[in-house]
């Protein structure tokens, strides 16, 4: 058995490189929660527990991800077998109700020490890695009509992005579905469209959303009505021929068997954050893929350490039918990564190394790090 000596968890708030819209808040920077695990033998694995907004968007934050980290779980981690991964998410999962980040986290730091010592990279857990490259979509979120268009038109011509996600439901569904066919319309034949509600439209704003959305030509809705309505989700799924995903609804295998059931949603957003880890997003995975429903690989804005993670497991899985959105390194102004994530080709290049293949620098982090 090796055991765990010592457990770590930092905040770091990174600037974002302009104001980030989303219906429930507005982000200027991204606070990065960093969870690093050292095993008896000296080896420390790091992961990460970002989410977004503070409370604005779940249950989790950053300063609760810390105390929870360091106050409940670690005590239980101090008591498990670091070589045993799997034993020690179960030890969590029977103590520990929720928590979801925090546990993506701790699982992440145990594979990417334990691959480190195996000399394996973290996907080798997974399955094994089928590519070596995931297109990555952008998210344009300054909320100006000019300016997204701008910032798509320098997208496609830096050869970065393709596929264009738009954050909408603060306005007007008619002025948010304008902004929409405007650049859909600018973009048509070069670059595919798709919106992000992030909850914020009521049973009826959503079907005259979809609608107009639909003749603009916008391929996918993410997330339209609140979480809890499934009902509306599968209606829209019913009557509409644009793709309706799940985001915020989708928290782990248990709540992907009730959609798939319900046949209320096309695609699913799947985020290893809010599955609860790794192996419980590989579940969630699997329930799309037996059910039919597309897989996009989402993202919570995360820093180097959750992308890469992230990568690990999406570059295992035999399709995303709707492409990833790990583009969270490159929304932030400072990188707190020795060797940045390569981004080329429209996509993002599969980290290969032991574990996860990355190494922090911790001068830089110390920069952004909250004392």
């Amino acid at each position: 058995m090796t055991g765990i000596a010592a457990i770590e968890v930092l905040i770091a708030d990174v600037p974002t490189i302009r104001p980030h819209v989303l219906a429930m808040t507005t982000m200027h920077s991204q606070a990065v929660v960093l969870v690093f695990i050292q095993r008896d033998d000296g080896v420390t694995g790091v992961g990460e527990a970002t989410t977004i907004g503070g409370l604005a968007y779940g249950e989790e934050s950053p300063e609760s991800i810390k105390i929870n980290v360091e106050t409940y779980f670690a005590p239980i981690l101090k008591t498990c077998d670091a070589d045993d991964v799997p034993g020690a998410m179960t030890q969590l999962g029977k103590h520990i109700v929720g928590n979801r980040f925090a546990k993506c986290a701790v699982e992440t730091a145990l594979y990417d020490a334990l691959g480190q010592v195996q000399v394996k990279p973290v996907s080798d857990y997974f399955g094994g890695a089928r590519t070596d490259r995931l297109e990555v979509a952008w998210t344009l979120a300054s909320g100006d009509t000019a300016a997204d268009i701008k910032e798509g038109e320098r997208m496609l011509a830096e050869k970065r992005h393709r596929h264009f996600k738009l954050k909408i439901g603060k306005r007007a569904v008619a002025d948010d579905c304008a902004h929409v066919t405007a650049i859909a319309r600018t973009f048509e034949g070069r670059a595919s469209i798709r919106v992000d509600v992030n909850q914020a439209w009521s049973r009826e704003q959503a079907r005259e959303g979809t609608a107009l959305l639909q003749d603009a030509g916008v391929g996918l809705i993410e997330q339209p009505v609140a979480k809890a309505d499934i009902e509306t989700m599968a209606a829209l799924a019913r009557d509409f021929d644009i793709a309706i995903m799940a985001d915020e609804a989708l928290t782990g295998p248990d709540s992907a068997q009730l959609l798939a059931k319900a046949s209320a949603s096309d695609a699913f957003s799947l985020k290893i954050t809010q599955s609860g880890g790794l192996s419980a997003a590989l579940e969630v995975a699997e329930i799309a893929m037996w059910s039919g429903i597309g897989l996009y690989g989402g993202t919570m804005l995360e820093g180097g350490v959750g992308t890469a993670a992230s990568a690990h497991l999406f570059a295992c899985l035999p399709e995303f039918r709707w492409q990833t959105e790990l583009f969270g390194p490159l929304l932030m102004t400072e990188e707190i990564l020795e060797v940045p994530l390569t981004y080329r080709d429209f996509g993002l290049v599969v980290p290969n190394g032991p574990g996860l293949g990355i190494k922090i620098d911790r001068d830089r982090l110390k920069r952004f790090q909250r004392t």
